[in-house]
């Protein structure tokens, strides 16, 4: 079972992009799901989970009301719509499957992470 992030791109400030994780079977549609990003030298720190059915979100302070993570299960595909971006969203993004049903800022609570799509922002 694979998950595989795209979208990622060069872009300037202000601009927005729209990240997908596609999972390679239907098998994650009863998992939460996240993102998270790590940028050179730094941790990978959360940016956004979502629950199994897309009830329940979760952001983190730095991307709350500029992202939107969304899932669509029928296409076993998970978005992260970003705007307003910054040099400060620079990092590579990577998609994560949770153990459970709902998704959360701790990376322990993930098991199968994809391979990540690099996001540039310049100014």
């Amino acid at each position: 079972v694979q998950l595989q992030a795209s979208g990622g791109g060069s872009v300037q400030t202000g601009a927005s992009l729209k990240l997908s994780c596609a999972a390679s079977s239907r098998r994650f549609s009863n998992n939460g799901m996240g993102w998270f990003r790590q940028a050179p030298g730094k941790e990978r720190d959360f940016v956004a989970s979502i629950s199994w059915n897309g009830g329940a979100t979760f952001y983190s302070d730095s991307v709350k009301d500029r992202f939107t993570v969304s899932r669509d299960n029928a296409k076993n595909t998970m978005y992260l719509q970003m705007s307003g971006l910054t040099p400060e969203d620079t990092a590579v993004y990577y998609c994560a499957a949770a153990r459970r049903a709902w998704g959360s800022g701790s990376r322990s609570d993930y098991v199968y992470w994809g391979q990540g799509t690099q996001v540039t922002v310049s100014s």
